[in-house]
């Protein structure tokens, strides 16, 4: 890469890459049962062409698998939308919470297939800050996928989002074995050209096995 911006637009297009196919994968895995419980309506359809009684029951059972699969696809989608349009504004008020707790959800599959649990911690008052909403959730999904390497099978991250004196920080906790992470390779160049972008600062705290991010209160000052 030339420059810093080179490779952030780069990792920005894996990141987005990423997250996609992990959006139309479940996205699939809903339609997939969705179509399995219709296939099933459609079998009982059948039996009572053929005189065999329907259960109510059971219908009224597929009846609510389907709705909840519906249900849980149209939450995909509005992650899926919010998620596009987080590349709108280059500099925009959000509330870090709500960052942190969009891109756990976002990296909700592969914390699963690594046997990971992840726990935004909710705040009792908004963390507001003023920040490049995707060049953000690049890093704060950066940081979680290393951290999620490192905490290894069966093991839970809580995620804490705190005001400072001079704006904000998300801590990723409890990260088993964190001193014995490959910490010479990580952050790399990528990591370091959205903290530079962030005026963010990442730093290891290895006794506590916790990784902590520190966000100014405005990008633009």
């Amino acid at each position: 890469m030339n420059t810093k911006w080179d490779m952030i637009g780069e990792q920005g297009l894996k990141f987005f890459g990423k997250m996609s196919a992990t959006i139309s994968h479940e996205i699939n895995n809903a339609l997939a049962i969705i179509n399995e419980n219709a296939g099933l309506l459609q079998d009982f359809t059948l039996m009572a062409d053929k005189g065999i009684p329907l259960d109510p029951k059971r219908l009224n059972s597929l009846a609510g698998k389907i709705i909840q699969q519906i249900r849980r696809a149209e939450g995909i989608v509005r992650n899926m939308n919010r998620f596009a349009h987080s590349v709108d504004e280059s500099s925009k008020s959000v509330n870090l919470s709500d960052i942190v707790e969009f891109v756990a959800a976002l990296s909700g599959r592969f914390a699963s297939m690594r046997g990971v649990t992840l726990e935004p911690k909710p705040t009792a008052v908004p963390v507001t800050i003023t920040t490049n909403p995707f060049f953000l959730e690049n890093l704060i999904w950066l940081c979680l996928d290393f951290a999620m390497d490192a905490a290894g099978e069966g093991n839970t991250i809580d995620i804490i989002t705190e005001k400072t004196e001079n704006g904000a920080q998300v801590r990723i906790m409890h990260v088993e074995d964190l001193a014995k992470a490959p910490l010479d390779r990580f952050p790399a160049e990528r990591e370091k050209a959205l903290l530079d972008a962030l005026k963010a600062g990442l730093t290891a705290e290895l006794e506590a096995g916790e990784l902590v991010i520190t966000l100014p209160r405005n990008i633009n000052t």
